[in-house]
């Protein structure tokens, strides 16, 4: 199988249904494309009922393309990242894997265009987050849910308004920046620096006023990026985390109990902004994006120091404190509920507190003057002293 015809059926793939985000090689199953988050087969003349263990490895080794770096990663770690374009079409960031004798493939998407913060509807906090000067700045959340389009707004943002030094460490390059305002330097993990805390130490003597890590991975990574905050930088990272406090906790636990004291002097020293988020699904299709933010301040300060404690948790500091930025998925999902973009079971699906959402989807039903229970008919059993 050649090049063109690989590229061929990309092509298809990409135009058999709308939206499509993921495309999917697996062994036993056709070729799939991922849609608002369900995988559709695609259904090709020769029809490809079930891929053999021989079509995905020919697949795999033609977007490989003899690179010895990628090849001997798939081999000895099981896996290897690559970006792959399909030129005037569409980029793609692949992830190559072997699962038992076998080889799957997945393809993700990438956009072309850069997104803005008003085109994604994101929350008003991230131009606050674009005003910061230095500090670090967590987005996280699960494989897919938006991570990277997040930050690339906010950067772009930054592009926009400041004269600074940006340079971004991915795996790979996904959003192409172009030069506005802002000088950006775009390195790629395997072809500009070996692994995320060389590239980072390096970037710290590039001169750069912001830092984007694709991903905070290990306990060396995360030290360098405190020690870049410390120095004066603005540092932009995910982690692979449901919600904000369970970040702070993911964070101190990479360290051992001898460092935990210094490690949470320094994270409440330079934590800035904590952002968790979630694709729902929409009514009338698609998805839809949840936010959780916690900022930074006295309270959450004292919180990172101290722990967590009965009245004292970090959910219960961003429940209080809108005026600040700081919103729970709780109070968002609500929000989302009421402008009639998701249903009452997907808000109590993917919340944090059911109880919690649940009272605040009843307070919008009254509003309405919506029924809040499927009990009726009740009346008062007059006659029940009387027969006992």
């Amino acid at each position: 199988m050649k090049k063109q015809e690989i590229d061929h059926l990309l092509v298809k793939m990409l135009d058999y249904h709308r939206e499509v985000s993921d495309l999917n090689f697996t062994v036993g199953k056709p070729m799939q494309v991922e849609s608002a988050g369900e995988l559709i087969p695609v259904d090709f003349k020769p029809n490809f009922k079930a891929l053999t263990p021989f079509q995905t490895e020919v697949i795999a080794l033609n977007l490989i393309n003899q690179d010895r770096r990628l090849t001997k990663a798939l081999l000895r770690a099981g896996s290897c990242d690559m970006s792959y374009s399909l030129p005037g079409k569409a980029r793609f960031r692949v992830n190559i894997f072997s699962q038992g004798a076998n080889i799957s493939i997945v393809l993700r998407k990438l956009e072309s265009k850069i997104p803005t913060i008003e085109e994604r509807e994101l929350p008003k906090t991230m131009f606050q987050i674009s005003k910061e000067v230095n500090g670090i700045v967590f987005v996280t959340g699960a494989t897919g849910s938006g991570k990277t389009t997040t930050l690339a707004a906010v950067l772009d943002e930054i592009n926009e308004n400041k004269s600074v030094h940006i340079i971004t460490l991915e795996d790979p390059v996904e959003y192409q920046h172009p030069h506005k305002k802002s000088t950006f330097n775009q390195r790629e993990l395997g072809l500009d620096f070996d692994n995320y805390a060389n590239g980072l130490r390096a970037a710290l003597r590039q001169a750069p006023k912001v830092i984007l890590v694709g991903e905070m991975r290990d306990r060396e990574t995360i030290e360098i990026g405190l020690r870049a905050s410390e120095t004066g930088h603005l540092v932009l990272s995910t982690l692979h985390t449901v919600d904000a406090g369970s970040t702070v906790n993911r964070l101190l636990g990479m360290f051992t109990t001898e460092d935990a004291e210094q490690i949470r002097i320094r994270l409440a020293d330079t934590m800035r902004w904590i952002v968790s988020q979630r694709l729902l699904p929409q009514v009338g299709g698609g998805r839809v994006a949840t936010f959780e933010i916690l900022g930074s301040n006295l309270r959450v300060k004292d919180l990172i120091l101290n722990g967590e404690s009965e009245g004292k948790t970090f959910y219960e500091i961003m429940e209080a404190s809108n005026a600040f930025g700081m919103i729970t998925f709780d109070q968002h999902i609500i929000g989302l509920y009421e402008q009639g973009l998701i249903t009452q079971d997907t808000a109590l699906g993917y919340c944090s507190h059911k109880g919690a959402v649940g009272r605040g989807i009843d307070s919008i039903k009254s509003s309405r003057g919506e029924a809040t229970t499927d009990i009726a008919d009740l009346e008062i059993d007059r006659n029940y002293a009387k027969s006992v």
